[in-house]
């Protein structure tokens, strides 16, 4: 995919990909059987999926402002072979015209390995940041629950990520929702995780939210459709109701963050069936 651009209000915004990756098809569409879910993507022969990894920079005018970083270039060989990582966020992020040491500011949606990978990469060994100009905003609880490593997803937490810049000062962990920058806020939305955020962007009276694995691709519009990744999947359904409630009538541009082929579209219901326009 590659890289579409559009105007916010005052703002500009670019969907930049870090490629696509292969994930278990049944996994990314939970308790939903094959029968349905193969309608709207056909897995290989090893039931496996191309997602994608989907930032957003924002460019307002005075900050250039990163939503996610992707999978990154970290990866053991193992993993990168069971992925099939691509790692294109910094050659799609080149041809911007923006160059990492102009990024303002870092926001991580959450912590999985997939969201944050392209914080840091390794110089001489060392975890450091991507973008050295940078304040990078994460959600506390995240890093509290990446610290449990927990049986159920401690796969997800790779600390290199992001502890090198929590102990440099350069990432601010944040409790709950908050204004990052003008026209820039973070709201908790629990479900795929217990803090993950969505981030708003807001400017001249238009919004987009970039609702990460809450509605990880347009295949996931239906509330019930959550992925076995979700840690809570009634909460799940629940706030994908309390999102459309206020997205569809406001005109929310929503962002899809695993979607290979539409990263972002206005979400609409008729007859009490869900549909979206592509932006």
């Amino acid at each position: 995919m590659k890289n579409q651009t559009i105007s916010l209000g005052d703002f500009e915004l670019t969907v930049l990909t870090d490629g696509t990756y292969v994930a278990d098809g049944g996994a990314f569409f939970g308790i939903i059987p094959k029968v349905m879910w193969q309608k709207k993507v056909q897995a290989d022969e090893l039931n496996r999926i191309a997602v994608s990894c989907n930032s957003v920079l924002v460019r307002t005018g005075k900050q250039n402002i990163l939503i996610e970083t992707g999978i990154g270039n970290k990866l053991e060989e193992k993993r990168k072979k069971i992925f099939e990582t691509q790692e294109k966020l910094m050659e799609n992020l080149h041809a911007t015209g923006v160059a990492p040491e102009e990024i303002n500011i870092v926001i991580n949606s959450h912590l999985h390995f997939d969201h944050c990978g392209w914080n840091t990469i390794y110089k001489n060994g060392v975890a450091v940041a991507t973008f050295p100009n940078a304040k990078y905003y994460a959600p506390e609880g995240e890093w509290k629950h990446g610290l449990l490593q927990t049986e159920r997803d401690r796969v997800s937490y790779l600390s290199p990520n992001y502890d090198p810049l929590i102990q440099s000062g350069q990432m601010k962990l944040i409790d709950g929702n908050a204004e990052i920058a003008p026209g820039i806020s973070v709201e908790v939305w629990p479900g795929h995780t217990r803090n993950m955020w969505a981030v708003f962007i807001r400017s001249a009276g238009k919004t987009a939210c970039y609702i990460s694995d809450l509605i990880p691709t347009t295949w996931h519009l239906d509330p019930v459709w959550a992925m076995a990744y979700d840690l809570f999947p009634l909460e799940v359904l629940d706030n994908r109701k309390r999102y459309y409630a206020r997205a569809i009538p406001e005109q929310w541009l929503t962002i899809f963050t695993h979607d290979p082929a539409i990263p972002w579209a206005y979400i609409d219901r008729t007859e009490n069936k869900l549909s979206f326009k592509a932006a």
